[in-house]
C-alpha cells in the first residue's frame, strides 16, 4: 500500500521481522491505494487542500472511515468537518491518541466496524438493557381503554398536572 514515490519520511519495512517504520506519506490522492483500505500500522498519508468543500464530498463518497485526522487551527473547519463527516473516531492536531483514551469511544461505523469500546462505551456496547414494565395487576384503570371522553382527558390532565407536566 505504500507508494515509495511518495514517502516523505521513514517507509523502510522488513517482511521477516513484520516491521514497517512510522511513514508519513505526502502527495497522496483519493485515488491512491492507500487511501482505498483501512490502514492498521504506523502510516500517515496527508492529503493537502485548498478548498474544503470538494474534500468533504470526496471523503462523502467513500466508505465511512475508521479514523479522521485533521490538522487545522481554524475553528471553522474544524467545526465543519466534525459535523459533516461520519467517521469512527479521530483526533484534531494530533493522530492515533484518541485510541489511548480510555474515557473516549473508540469504534468504527458503516464498513469500518459497528459498536464503540473502552471504558463505559465498551460496557455498554457489551451489555444488553432490557427495558421492562410491570405493572400491578391488582388495579387496571378503564382511561386508558376507548371510549376516550371528555372526562377521562380532564382526569389524565388533572393527573398530569400534579407531575408538573401538561397536556394539550
Amino acid at each position: 500500500m505504500i507508494n515509495k514515490d511518495k514517502v516523505y519520511f521513514g517507509g523502510e519495512s522488513n517482511v521477516e521481522n513484520r516491521y514497517i517504520a512510522p511513514t508519513l506519506m505526502s502527495n497522496v490522492t483519493f485515488e491512491d491505494k492507500i487511501m482505498s483500505e483501512e490502514i492498521f500500522g504506523p502510516v500517515l498519508p496527508v492529503i493537502g487542500y485548498t478548498e474544503l468543500d470538494p474534500v468533504i464530498a470526496a471523503i462523502k463518497a467513500r466508505p465511512k472511515p475508521l479514523s479522521l485526522y485533521l490538522f487545522t487551527n481554524d475553528k471553522q473547519t474544524k467545526e465543519k468537518i466534525l459535523r459533516e463527516i461520519s467517521f469512527g473516531g479521530g483526533c484534531v492536531n494530533d493522530a492515533l491518541m484518541h485510541i489511548s483514551n480510555g474515557s473516549l469511544p473508540f469504534g468504527g461505523v458503516g464498513e469500518s466496524g459497528m459498536g464503540r469500546y473502552h471504558g463505559e462505551a465498551g460496557f455498554s456496547t457489551f451489555s444488553h438493557y432490557k427495558g421492562v414494565l410491570e405493572k400491578p395487576t391488582w388495579v387496571e384503570p378503564n382511561i386508558k381503554y376507548h371510549p376516550h371522553t371528555s372526562l377521562k382527558l380532564k382526569l389524565l390532565k388533572l393527573v398530569a398536572g400534579l407531575w408538573g407536566k401538561k397536556i394539550s
